[in-house]
């Protein structure tokens, strides 16, 4: 009986090793974020991702995000563990996590021609039995920088005309609450001068019987 308890002492940290190597060599992890992704110049935009495990986790867990930009193994630009911004995005990158932190976002704000690139996350995080475990995505996701849109206050030439006043250019038609003033003006002066004419001619007609 001393014989056999002292040989399952013997054996069973080679055990709890084996167990512990079946349990930290899984392949159930990865990353997911969007393939494309696109806006405007001096605007700003969200890279959302979120990603999944095998691992049980210690209790404070410690989830590390990274960004790297260009290539897979292209430089970081982010990283929140170190608290590492890159100059090129001084005061313009925040991270945003779940309260579960397992999925979040990177915003890139006043977003410039050169920030059009490609961008990849990387996750580590620390586990119960296995120690750190990082990953990172393999695809990436494109951002492509549009062209700022800008306003401008003159008309295109082959705009149709409109019906309301143009500023600076009256019409010459005369609108409808003006016609009654012009006829009554025109038909009292036509009045005036037959009376004028008839006056005349009785003052002729009269002097002659005279």
């Amino acid at each position: 009986m001393g014989l056999f308890l002292l040989l399952s002492l013997l054996l069973l940290p080679s055990r709890l090793q084996a167990g512990r190597s079946a349990e930290c060599d899984i392949n159930n992890y990865g990353i997911k974020q969007p393939d494309r992704l696109s806006a405007p110049q001096g605007g700003s935009v969200r890279i959302p991702f979120s990603f999944y495990h095998g691992w049980q986790l210690a209790k404070d867990p410690r989830v590390s995000v990274a960004l790297r930009r260009t290539e897979f193994h292209g430089e970081i630009i982010y990283n929140s563990t170190r608290r590492f911004i890159h100059k090129d995005y001084k005061n313009r990158i925040s991270l945003e996590l779940s309260l579960g932190q397992r999925s979040g976002s990177l915003q890139i704000s006043n977003l410039q021609e050169k920030d059009g690139n490609m961008y990849f996350y990387r996750i580590q995080v620390e586990t119960l039995r296995c120690g750190k475990r990082l990953w990172q995505d393999i695809i990436g996701t494109k951002l492509t920088i549009t062209p700022a849109f800008k306003m401008t206050n003159t008309a295109p030439t082959n705009a149709a005309p409109t019906s309301g006043v143009l500023e600076g250019n009256w019409s010459s038609a005369p609108s409808p609450m003006g016609v009654g003033p012009v006829v009554i003006v025109t038909l009292a002066n036509t009045v005036l001068k037959i009376a004028i004419l008839g006056l005349v001619l009785y003052l002729m007609w009269k002097r002659s019987k005279g």
